[in-house]
């Protein structure tokens, strides 16, 4: 069997331009799947796409980090800014307080678990959690987490770490490649968590594109979709596509032409690598426990 490769764009919700590439890319065949911010301007016009594109999955990109929860504030202190009533706005003081214990887990878990169901009473019913800025990577965090997605049902859940084979291509800023291989020493700690052990929340291989964020052009693509061995695994690349607009302009992100750079590499790039013998196969996370994909 060829190797499997979920294409999942994140930031699905967040301005109206993300939310038209997610769509066309979709439509042409080189996106499978796409994780909905609860809280993100866009959720609504997002949500109407998902309804009108079943073979589109929607994950859940639970935001801990970065704009306004959808749980009432005052439930969930130890996540708020100081004097605020608004999540920590940069990822730095999200992992301070977390490392210092100062974000309980009790927290979190309210939180994700009320992001979550803003997607359930939209009627998308998620096939799999991830997070913004992937904050679990943290075990503090992917144990809420995964004790939601075994509680609700919700069947896989991202594996954030990328793969020694994938960080020696050598994409993005050599800082950013350290830290990705530092995190990496916190992969066992994900994998023995009891739901991935029992495989009650499925878990893809690792992720691709994750050290190339901000620099995912169609040369790192082209060379991330070589270099993907030839075994029965599956693999998610993660990407960022949108529309550079006035929108994207009033939200905080790093990613704002880059997200044209990475349409553009998907559009140019996957046709390519499909076309070759042996073509990936494309799914999304709800295929995951489909025996017919493995």
């Amino acid at each position: 069997m060829p190797p499997r490769l979920i294409i999942n764009a994140d930031d699905f919700g967040l301005t109206p331009g993300i939310n038209r590439a997610i769509l066309e890319l979709h439509q042409a065949g080189v996106l499978t799947s796409a994780t909905l911010m609860a809280n993100g301007p866009a959720f609504d016009d997002a949500a109407a796409i998902a309804h009108a594109n079943p073979t589109l999955g929607i994950g859940c990109h639970v935001v801990l980090t970065d704009g306004d929860p959808v749980s009432p504030p005052d439930t969930i202190p130890t996540l708020l800014a100081p004097k605020t009533r608004h999540l920590r706005p940069s990822l730095i003081g999200f992992l301070r307080a977390l490392l210092l214990n100062r974000i309980t887990e009790a927290d979190i878990e309210r939180e994700a678990e009320s992001q979550i169901q803003k997607l359930l009473t939209a009627g998308i019913r998620p096939t799999h959690l991830d997070t913004h800025k992937h904050t679990h990577l943290f075990p503090q965090v992917n144990r809420p987490l995964l004790r939601i997605a075994e509680r609700l049902q919700i069947p896989a859940i991202r594996n954030p770490f990328e793969q020694p084979w994938s960080l020696a291509l050598n994409h993005g800023p050599r800082i950013r490649r350290i830290q990705v291989k530092l995190l990496g020493r916190l992969e066992r700690a994900f994998h023995n968590q009891p739901q991935i052990l029992t495989k009650k929340v499925l878990t893809p291989q690792g992720s691709l594109g994750v050290s190339a964020t901000g620099d995912l052009t169609p040369e790192s693509l082209a060379e991330i979709l070589q270099a993907i061995p030839n075994t029965n695994e599956t693999w998610e690349l993660v990407c960022h596509p949108g529309y550079s607009d006035r929108d994207l302009d009033q939200v905080a992100t790093r990613l704002r032409r880059h997200r044209e750079i990475e349409r553009e590499a998907l559009l140019t790039c996957l046709p390519k690598r499909l076309a070759l013998p042996n073509p990936l196969q494309l799914i999304h996370y709800g295929d995951l426990a489909n025996r017919s994909v493995e």
